[in-house]
């Protein structure tokens, strides 16, 4: 079953009309519309199907018994679901790569307006933030809450990183918004999925 999760309008610092629009207008689209991108119970072909052929490159590994090695939460989570919750994460991991397509074309349109590259970053940071609690609500309770633990430790912000903290860490506008449309590539190894950037 796919819910939809209200999404509150991000602050809108000196927005153009177009951030408004993205802000009001394309973030309650994206929730309504992420329910039927990739509806659960659908076979893995139709999903296959919608996403770009370069984002499917394997089918997630099987569940494994030893004792998780990796550095990120994330990834031993993964490896600790059965098979039928790590087909799901896939599927939701597919759904959030989309979102990120959309962020990539929400900054392209901004820079043709004119649009600073700080304000387009902000833009996408809260869209990101955005679009994983979109994501996160096709998961388990006990799955959202170990991500929001591990954001919260780290950032303290349950969704993650605000365009702050990211200018902070990057020390650019313009190297924020390249970073905001970037995926967890060991999460998406773990999950048979091509990282993105």
């Amino acid at each position: 079953m796919s819910t939809s999760v209200p999404v509150s309008p991000a602050p809108v610092r000196r927005g153009s009309s177009l951030t408004r629009f993205v802000v009001l207008f394309l973030l309650p689209l994206l929730t309504a519309a992420s329910g039927f991108l990739v509806a659960p119970g659908q076979a893995h072909a139709a999903h296959a199907a919608q996403v770009p052929a370069a984002a499917a490159i394997a089918a997630p590994a099987a569940v494994v018994d030893e004792p998780c090695t990796s550095s990120d939460p994330a990834v031993c989570m993964i490896r600790e679901m059965t098979p039928e919750q790590r087909a799901q994460a896939r599927e939701t991991r597919i759904r959030y790569h989309q979102l990120l397509d959309t962020m990539e074309d929400v900054a392209d349109r901004m820079h043709a307006a004119g649009s600073s590259d700080e304000e387009i970053a902000r833009t996408l940071v809260d869209m990101r933030n955005d679009a994983k609690d979109i994501t996160r609500a096709g998961m388990s309770p006990e799955a959202v809450q170990a991500l929001e633990a591990r954001n919260m430790k780290k950032y303290g912000n349950p969704l993650g990183p605000t365009a702050d903290q990211q200018y902070a860490k990057y020390g650019s506008w313009s190297a924020v918004i390249a970073a905001a449309t970037r995926s967890s590539a060991a999460v998406d190894r773990e999950l048979g999925l091509e990282p993105r950037g």
